[in-house]
């Protein structure tokens, strides 16, 4: 036997055989079919975790975030009403300093009882000083108008101030020269509580001014005048006063 007749190419001898590779469906999985198989499973795996695990949880997470956002709101709103409060107890207090203030500059009943003993000292202050024929002021009269003081309605003093306020009348006359006269009248406007001069009248006094025995006695320095007017004392109403103008009146029976 010859080596030719070994070796038969022509015969194929040597024909490649094919690997062998599972079959399903009609699909051959091959390497490279199990490699995209293998790969289209990790994504589905993956979405699967997404969808069932991951996206819960980021809805949960956002939820949370959202009612963080809601109570840090309303945590900011309560410290801007704790502040507010705070600006608006300020202002009270502050109110109600300026309102004991206003109040301070009107009368009130103690204001009253003192008043004559005031305008008195007022009037004769200045005396002690002159000689003893020399012009001095006198307090003439002092007539309270009532004796009670009367609720404001007539809008003397304008409409805002009906039923708001009170007025007591005094009805006053002293005699003293013109710059005792003027003396007095600027210490008047110095007094605490808030007065007000109507109907004022000021004119010469004839009269002749006599001693304790009632003999005339002949004046020296400038001539003497006699000068009256009404004082008027504003007052608040009280609370029980203000209750009733508030309270409004009662039918007439039918």
């Amino acid at each position: 036997m010859t080596l030719s007749e070994d070796l038969d190419f022509e015969g194929g001898g040597f024909e490649e055989v094919a690997p062998s590779y599972p079959v399903v469906f009609g699909i051959s999985f091959t390497p490279k079919v199990g490699g995209i198989l293998i790969g289209l499973l990790g994504l589905s795996g993956a979405a699967y975790i997404v969808m069932n695990m991951v996206m819960p949880s980021w809805e949960t997470f956002q939820q949370q975030q959202t009612k963080q956002t809601d109570l840090q709101g309303q945590i900011e709103q309560k410290k801007a009403s704790i502040k507010q409060i705070d600006k608006v107890k300020q202002e009270l207090a502050q109110a109600k300093v300026q309102q004991k203030q206003v109040l301070g500059l009107f009368a009130n009943e103690k204001t009253l009882d003192t008043l004559l003993t005031d305008l008195n000292r007022l009037v004769e202050s200045g005396n002690d000083l002159l000689p003893a024929n020399a012009v001095k002021a006198k307090m003439r009269r002092y007539t309270p108008d009532t004796q009670k003081s009367e609720i404001i309605t007539d809008s003397s003093f304008g409409p805002l101030v009906n039923n708001k306020l009170k007025r007591s009348k005094i009805n006053i006359e002293f005699t003293g020269t013109y710059e005792q006269t003027q003396s007095i009248l600027r210490n008047i406007e110095r007094l605490q509580p808030l007065l007000l001069v109507k109907d004022y009248d000021s004119k010469l006094n004839e009269e002749p001014i006599n001693d304790a025995l009632g003999k005339p006695i002949r004046m020296i320095g400038p001539v003497q005048i006699s000068t009256s007017f009404q004082l008027q004392a504003l007052m608040p109403l009280t609370p029980e006063e203000a209750a009733a103008v508030a309270k409004p009146p009662a039918e007439a029976p039918k």
